[in-house]
């Protein structure tokens, strides 16, 4: 992969981790930054242009779906989890 098409990979990765972040939702949030680090870490040794070329296309897809899903999921209010709140309880 020439040194432009890893950098565009890279740029992609970073903005598909960004957007995930952004889900309102604990569990969606948690899910959208594992499935996004888990399928970069599985294609991370094809070489094939074609091949990369249909991946960044695909994750390009999924980029447009988070946003869409994130923009959607701002308009309505949700509680939040345990987890979220970082309160500590003392027993």
């Amino acid at each position: 992969m020439a040194a432009s098409g890893k950098a565009q990979v890279l740029s992609l990765y970073r903005l598909l981790l960004k957007e995930s972040k952004k889900f309102t939702s604990y569990n969606y949030r948690m899910y959208a930054l594992r499935r996004v680090q888990d399928a970069f870490r599985e294609n991370r040794t094809i070489e094939d242009p074609k091949v990369v070329d249909e991946l960044i296309n695909r994750a390009l897809d999924s980029l447009a779906l988070i946003q869409r899903q994130v923009s959607i999921g701002k308009m309505y209010e949700i509680q939040k989890t345990i987890i979220e709140h970082g309160d500590k309880k003392t027993v």
